[in-house]
């Protein structure tokens, strides 16, 4: 399909067709870790039914499409763990999942600078299809689990997988991990910040390249206030190869044990 399809022509019968993945990719889910990994933003999918959102299909490849590296860091730490890895398969420029639907920000419009022809005028009748294929079906998916941990009495660490890229808007960012936090029962977030931070070869961020406020949407819904939680942002720069994503998976498994 072509990308300047229009966004709202799609079949009555909902976004995604026979030939769609399902919006969550469930890795290790018989894991035994007391580490529950999600990852809001693990996938580039768009539905067929949406072509490539009137944009240049190389656009889909770029950091604004999707957190570069996650998927297979995910991968990676769940089987270094043993830890189930809730992943979202579809691009955050179709719905950011890690953002509430009914906020603008969940349609994003623009991003770093690139206009997204099929997120401007949107029917709302179309954006609930959205809401429905994707962005409920991974929200339950952790629900689920979390209920399912829960009657197993695993005490459950929820950790949200993010990476960034090395500038945007003209501002660098130095860090190769950051942690994020906001209160809400973050005594486990801090003490993992503490063993990244004793790596001397790592520059690490509090609460950076980005606050964990208000806009964020998935761990302060599952975690707060009760879980013990930490959502970490990865450069994608140390995400680059698969060597590099095993030797930054084993930094994470080395501090994350350690804080646990």
């Amino acid at each position: 399909m072509t990308g300047d399809r229009d966004s709202n022509d799609v079949t009555a019968n909902g976004l995604l067709g026979a030939a769609d993945l399902p919006a969550v990719d469930f890795i290790n889910p018989q894991g035994a870790s007391s580490f529950l990994l999600i990852g809001d933003h693990a996938g580039n999918l768009v539905p067929q039914s949406l072509g490539t959102l009137g944009l240049d299909p190389r656009e889909l490849e770029r950091h604004i499409a999707w957190d570069i590296g996650i998927a297979a860091l995910g991968r990676a730490l769940a089987e270094k763990l043993d830890a189930p890895f809730i992943a979202q398969r579809y691009s955050r420029l179709v719905i950011d999942c890690n953002r509430d639907p009914l906020s603008p920000e969940a349609n994003p419009r623009e991003s770093d600078g690139t206009r997204i022809p099929a997120n401007h005028d949107m029917d709302p009748a179309h954006w609930q299809m959205r809401v429905v294929a994707i962005h409920n079906p991974y929200q339950h998916a952790i629900h689920e689990e979390l209920v399912r941990r829960g009657a197993q009495h695993i005490n459950t660490t929820l950790i949200s997988l993010h990476s960034f890229t090395p500038a945007l808007n003209g501002q660098e960012r130095p860090w190769h991990v950051g942690v994020l936090h906001a209160g809400h029962n973050d005594r486990f977030a801090r003490r993992l910040l503490d063993r990244l931070q004793q790596n001397d070869g790592l520059v690490v961020g509090d609460n950076e390249p980005y606050r964990m406020d208000s806009t964020d949407h998935t761990v302060p819904r599952h975690a707060f206030p009760r879980l013990p939680y930490a959502e970490l942002e990865v450069a994608q720069a140390r995400l680059g190869t698969p060597q590099e994503i095993d030797d930054f998976a084993e930094i994470l498994v080395t501090a994350l044990n350690a804080a646990l």
